[in-house]
């Protein structure tokens, strides 16, 4: 049984009508049903029965959390201790996490259960979910589309009804594309909101840990719960965390839009006309829309890729084969067992991402990309916090079109990194993002509209999103 939201889950535990046992032993059979969806990388069943029994003891005494009975899941880069975690990675196949990641462990005690762990492109690096060593992961819409990635096995997840919410991580937009490529809502919170202790670094300076869900309660439940300071991690915010879920003021609000986004050539033509739509629903509902000019869009990606791919040649040296991970078997000497571990651990988009990186960092090439990149990075931020100033938040399309056959673009990198082009700018500028479902194209597949604001304010972000979602009822 899948409950439409928290609300409704609590009001069945607390009349009877089920246990959180129960709806553990029911996830755990939808799981088993769908497993040709390749969502799960592993199921907990032991530790995911033993966490129902203690929180419907919790429940029986009124001490429960405030996420009690949500069966989740969580993303294969984020650790829970005595727990395997491998990145959907072979370099790190038979690794057993000692510790557990803040986010999760702020959930376990909110009292949400963890069903297992779904799989993602190899350390998080792709837009499909196709470059897994555990094999690519369908789109439960329809299983031969990709669900998108690099957190798709959680997208697939929720949008399969197997667990009511998931966690993943957003590094250009790998939570809220797969959102909308499943049809439910996806959230980049604010760079510093959430803390990153125990996710795997891909880029530091961008990675977000963040939910998927079908509800926006449920999304500002758990922003609630993870978010907020963490000693563990140098780079989150000490700032109060706000009450993430409370109803839209009776005002006029004031939505940008960026007609170079909107009118973008390889924007869908029916997305582009049911956001026409959109524009009209708004303003008749009393709300003013305000294009916005942006002549930044065809720097977006390469500034991206150039950053994150720096930041990834340096996070990825740590998997030598030496401490632990995946070691080739006979080599000759240190530089031949980190080269072989190396080579054989890591998978081709792996590969591409670190010598790229390598490359814009070596000398000669640092000052000419990624001093270059790191400059342009600001003038993206300064521009989109100066627009942020005029409006109440941006909108706009998450992707270009809906989700694409498996198979299709994985062959070409450069197909696949122009997935991100309307994702990319959040994480650029460090600001929160929430993509939530749009509607059904008639090719029958979801698509989203993207919501921006300004950093800190994650809590607009679900305000905004009612806002969209009562123009359009």
């Amino acid at each position: 049984m899948i409950f439409s939201n928290l609300t409704d889950l609590h009001d069945a535990l607390r009349s009877g009508k089920t246990t959180c046992v129960q709806l553990v032993h029911d996830a755990l059979a939808r799981a088993d049903a769908a497993k040709d969806l390749n969502a799960f990388v592993e199921v907990f069943p032991e530790s995911a029965l033993a966490k129902a029994k203690q929180v419907d003891a919790s429940l029986a005494s009124g001490t429960a959390g405030s996420l009690a009975g949500m069966v989740m899941a969580i993303k294969d880069n984020l650790s829970y201790a005595g727990h395997a975690m491998s990145a959907s990675s072979k370099i790190l196949n038979n690794y057993t996490s000692p510790y557990t990641a803040t986010a999760v462990q702020r959930l376990l005690d909110a009292d949400a259960i963890i069903l297992g762990r779904t799989g993602c492109d190899e350390f998080a690096m792709g837009s499909s979910s196709e470059t897994s060593y555990h094999g690519p992961i369908k789109n439960p819409v329809d299983p031969t589309k990709t669900p998108g990635g690099s957190s798709g096995g959680s997208a697939s997840a929720v949008g399969a009804d197997i667990v009511q919410a998931a966690l993943g991580t957003d590094t250009g937009g790998s939570i809220r594309q797969p959102a909308a490529f499943c049809g439910i809502y996806g959230s980049k919170p604010t760079y510093g909101r959430v803390s990153r202790y125990g996710a795997v670094a891909y880029a530091s300076s961008f990675d977000q840990i963040g939910p998927l869900a079908r509800s926006l309660e449920d999304m500002a439940a758990i922003t609630q719960v993870i978010a907020g300071e963490d000693a563990m991690d140098g780079t989150c915010s000490d700032r109060a965390v706000p009450e993430m879920f409370k109803p839209p003021q009776a005002k006029p609000m004031t939505f940008g839009y960026y007609p170079a986004v909107v009118d973008n050539p390889s924007l869908d033509p029916e997305i582009q006309s049911h956001f026409n739509r959109l524009k009209g629903e708004l303003e008749a509902a009393g709300h003013q829309m305000k294009p916005l000019a942006f002549d930044l869009l065809d720097s977006l990606v390469p500034i991206y890729y150039i950053l994150t791919t720096a930041e990834a040649s340096a996070n990825l040296s740590r998997y030598d084969g030496m401490r632990y991970g995946h070691r080739a078997k006979g080599t000759e000497g240190l530089e031949d067992l980190y080269k072989s571990s190396r080579s054989e651990g890591f998978g081709p988009e792996v590969k591409r991402r670190i010598m790229l990186g390598t490359f814009v960092l070596s000398a000669g090439y640092f000052d000419a990309y990624y001093t270059k990149a790191q400059k342009a990075r600001r003038v993206v931020r300064d521009a989109t916090l100066s627009d942020l100033q005029g409006v109440d938040a941006i909108i706009g399309p998450t992707t270009p079109h809906t989700a694409f056959e498996i198979g299709l673009e994985h062959k070409d990198p450069t197909a696949l990194y122009l997935e991100d082009i309307f994702t990319v700018q959040a994480p650029i500028a460090g600001i929160p993002a929430l993509s939530i479902p749009a509607g059904t194209h008639s090719n029958g597949l979801p698509y989203g509209w993207q919501i921006m604001v300004d950093a800190f304010e994650d809590d607009k972000l679900f305000t905004m999103a009612m806002v969209m979602e009562a123009a359009q009822a």
